[in-house]
């Protein structure tokens, strides 16, 4: 190279210039990395944000002179170069300096295929990417078709001078990063609105040449798996190429490895082979990354031109990530903090293939993760049938409600044409780990004849089979090709390493043995939350339900508790038998008794049958208990008040199932829906007394600890006083988010994006905790409680428990634990570890730009 000439903005990339991500790009400085280490890494110069930004607006740069730097003859190839490689940028232009003369220099040099094939490949990537020409008038033309036609499109002849060229080509990149759509793709990809660009001027390596020379071509090489992360040769090779043809699929490019399918560049080149496996160790071991190299060979000489972080899946990071950790390349922490929280979700539910074909079906909310296949049905008797016959089904309803829930849990996926990310549907569905998407509102579902109507007309009936996708929220015809979860030992490592460094406690909110299962394999610390009422919608059970909401005096209500209380018993011995030991807040019966009873005439007459009552005795009774606003009714600690009966038998079943438990387990038990002191006070003194009553018939002593659910706003401002009565205050943030935004969760999904949209809530506070409002509570109800009662455990239970954002809130407003779905437990882990590394400073050296 000649002396570096003033071109402002301009760099030429050395060892030790100054190359910045921040204002040429990531790509720039991958490439001067890449010089460090001793790369073959062709003569480059970087060209900054700043000027690149310039040249958009028109202002030149000296194109001659830079052209000159790379000495006669030389040609030389245009790249982006953004901050980070995922925000995308302009394609990149190659061959930009080949002119007739040039052409016939090579023609002379190379042989007359290999300079028509450079020449050629110029032309058209000028004519289509710069001049924005149709690619048709120049599909299978020869060089002078090719130069006649765009000087027929253009009114000029093709560009002959090498700067002029340059020129082009950098005011066309330069403007196409500007442009709406490109703004848009990086937005969405999370770049922030003001990203820049960065251009790197790279000396051609051709890789078309003469064989008698040697060895020419062009590849890419990685040594791990996308899909899996783990050690894995793949990549491709091309001999007489450019760029990364050897990738286009049937393109004729040979293995990297020996293969008996075919030639291989381990077979053909063996040293240069050898040479790619240093060096992506060198990558490996100094870059601290995993690396696809690009690479292209003239006439035997190996040249490296870029090398980008390996694209991979959420199970090969993980993978990738505690690799490097484990050869001692990067600490503990760091590995940690490379893995995005939600991006465990990935690795615990089946995901479609991202390479997969589909037939797109519908969308709508994406509102539990993971994917499924199974055969349609709409109802939940034909989804509990079918798991009789261990037939996988998908759930198809207009939206779910407690009475569905026996038929969800038989289910493999939930699709409802109404609600939102915390609907009814949604919350179960996470909390079983079933993919789930709901506000499918452009099907049409028909749920007396068993079928839905696609946007397209076409029609899916029972029995049908679909995949449902509940990341991206999309109903897929047939049968998709499904990935399996990762659980490996990268998986538990991880949380491992997690877990020794995060500082606030994650439980799961668990209604059945079966979800306690999972909570105890993602080593939840207990469970924060048992809503009993879900044991109660098994068909067995619900019947006894049922006679005591029908009965008339307390005498008889007692009657049909004492049926109930040996499955309650035997639930919450199960419970305590899983967590061995782990604490266990169980949560007294919440919901209105309507809930447990049928809504249409069927299961009226089915009722009455079973109660051997007359259907309009039936009817009298249901609508007796029929309340305006039942959410606001009869619910919580009212029922336990106005029929103290029901939750002294709880707290029976609770206390007998502890004593009769090995390891000996401190029970936890949460009053629902407090608004004031003396509930507390009355429920307490009647759960007391049923203590009592088991130790003595049981003649072992136990301890129990009695905590409130708040989640009125009331109980959040008069902790203090409540707190006086309760060991522990659990803050259930999805009605405490209701009843201080005056909204339904149920419903808000009908309106929520347009709020969103417009600014008015800057997120769904369903899904993200409100800081401001909501917070606020969270906040005083945190200091009240302990002001009085200094040792009170705080938590939260809701849908935000799982949430990164909101445990960061509720870990600095000093709450000792979070408790969420059993699957988002790991989500919680990490969310949490990556607050504490980072609050104390323990944050490693960033990963490589690219």
């Amino acid at each position: 190279m000649q002396q570096q000439p003033d071109i402002p903005g301009v760099t030429y990339i050395t060892p030790t210039a100054n190359i910045r991500s921040a204002a040429n790009g990531g790509r720039a400085k991958c490439l001067q990395r890449l010089i460090r280490l001793g790369l073959p890494v062709p003569d480059t110069f970087a060209i900054d944000f700043a000027t690149v930004a310039g040249i958009a607006q028109g202002t030149r740069i000296d194109t001659a002179a830079l052209i000159d730097m790379f000495g006669g003859g030389a040609l030389v190839s245009v790249r982006p170069s953004s901050t980070t490689a995922d925000w995308g940028g302009p394609p990149s232009v190659l061959n930009i300096g080949m002119t007739r003369a040039q052409h016939s220099a090579l023609s002379h040099r190379l042989g007359p295929q290999a300079a028509d094939a450079l020449y050629s490949r110029f032309i058209q990537s000028f004519a289509t990417q710069i001049a924005r020409l149709n690619p048709d008038l120049f599909d299978g033309q020869d060089i002078d078709a090719m130069l006649a036609a765009y000087e027929e499109e253009m009114d000029e002849p093709f560009p002959q001078d090498p700067a002029a060229q340059l020129h082009a080509v950098l005011s066309a990149m330069a403007r196409a990063w500007d442009g709406t759509t490109a703004r848009i793709l990086r937005q969405a990809r999370g770049a922030p609105a003001d990203a820049g660009l960065g251009l790197v001027v790279q000396r051609m390596v051709l890789g078309v040449g003469n064989p008698a020379q040697g060895e020419s071509g062009s590849g890419v090489i990685q040594f791990v798996s996308s899909k899996t992360g783990g050690p894995q040769i793949t990549g491709r090779y091309m001999r007489q190429s450019q760029g990364r043809e050897a990738l286009v699929k049937g393109a004729g490019a040979l293995y990297l490895t020996s293969d008996p399918r075919g030639t291989s560049l381990q077979d053909h080149a063996p040293e240069i082979y050898e040479h790619l496996q240093t060096y992506g160790g060198l990558c490996r071991t100094r870059l601290r990354e995993e690396m696809q190299i690009e690479f292209t060979i003239h006439h035997g000489a190996l040249h490296i031109l870029d090398a980008i972080r390996v694209k991979r899946s959420s199970r090969a990071a993980l993978r990738i990530a505690v690799d490097l950790a484990t050869d001692g390349i990067i600490p503990e922490g760091e590995a940690v903090l490379r893995i995005a929280p939600r991006a465990l979700l990935d690795v615990l539910h089946h995901q479609v293939d991202p390479e997969a074909t589909l037939s797109l079906i519908a969308t709508g909310i994406p509102a539990a993760p993971g994917a499924a296949t199974g055969r349609l049905v709409f109802t939940a008797e034909a989804a509990q049938a079918a798991l009789a016959r261990e037939e996988d089904v998908i759930l198809v309803r207009r939206e779910t409600t407690p009475d569905d829930v026996l038929g969800m849990h038989a289910a493999r996926g939930i699709l409802c044409e109404r609600g939102g990310p915390t609907s009814h549907a949604a919350v179960i569905a996470r909390g079983l780990g079933l993919p789930c998407v709901v506000g499918a509102s452009d099907i049409a579902i028909d749920e007396r004849n068993r079928r839905f109507r696609a946007p397209d007309g076409s029609t899916y009936r029972e029995g049908d089979v679909i995949t449902l996708d509940g990341a991206a929220g999309q109903i897929i015809q047939g049968a998709a090709p499904l990935l399996e979860p990762a659980l490996d030992d990268a998986f538990r490592i991880i949380l491992q390493w997690a877990d020794e460094r995060r500082d606030i406690g994650v439980r799961a909110n668990c209604d059945t043995p079966a979800e306690a299962r999972v909570a105890a394999r993602f080593d939840a610390e207990g469970i924060g939350l048992c809503r009993t009422e879900h044991m109660f919608f098994d068909d067995g059970r619900l019947t006894v339900m049922r006679e005591m909401i029908f009965a008339e005096s307390r005498t008889d209500r007692a009657a049909a508790l004492d049926q109930l209380l040996p499955v309650q018993r035997a639930d919450f011995t199960e419970l305590f038998h899983i967590m061995a030991g782990r604490p266990v807040t169980i949560r007294l019966l919440d919901p209105p008794l309507h809930e447990f009873l049928p809504s249409d005439r069927r299961g009226m007459l089915d009722l009455a049958a079973s109660l051997d009552l007359p259907l309009e005795a039936v009817q009298t009774r249901i609508r007796a208990l029929a309340e305006f606003n039942p959410m606001l009714g009869m619910r919580g600690v009212r029922l336990g008040i106005a029929f103290p009966e029901i939750y002294e038998m709880q707290a029976r079943a609770i206390f007998e199932a502890a004593v009769a438990t090995t390891p000996r387990v401190t029970p936890e038990v949460m009053i629902p829906l407090v608004s004031a002191r003396r509930e507390v006070e009355l429920v307490k003194s009647r759960i007391d007394a049923v203590a009592a009553q088991v130790r003595t018939e049981s003649g072992v002593e136990f301890d129990y600890n009695l905590g409130v659910m708040v989640e009125t706003p009331r109980a959040a401002l008069r902790a203090d006083e409540i707190a006086e009565y309760a060991t522990f205050l659990s803050f259930g943030t999805n009605d405490l988010t209701q009843m201080t935004y005056g909204l339904s969760r149920d419903d808000a999904s009908r309106f929520m994006s347009a709020y969103v949209r417009e600014k008015v809530f800057p997120d769904d506070p369903f899904l993200q905790l409100d800081q401001d409002g909501v917070g606020e509570l969270l906040t005083i109800g945190a200091e009240r409680g302990r002001r009085g009662r200094p040792d009170v455990i705080l938590s939260i239970c809701g849908e935000h428990g799982g949430d990164p954002d909101s445990i960061a809130f509720v870990r600095a407003a000093g709450f000792d634990y979070v408790s969420c779905s059993p699957f988002r437990v790991p989500v919680a882990r990490m969310a949490a570890a990556h607050i504490a590394i980072r609050e104390r400073g323990r944050t490693m050296t960033a990963p490589p730009d690219r």
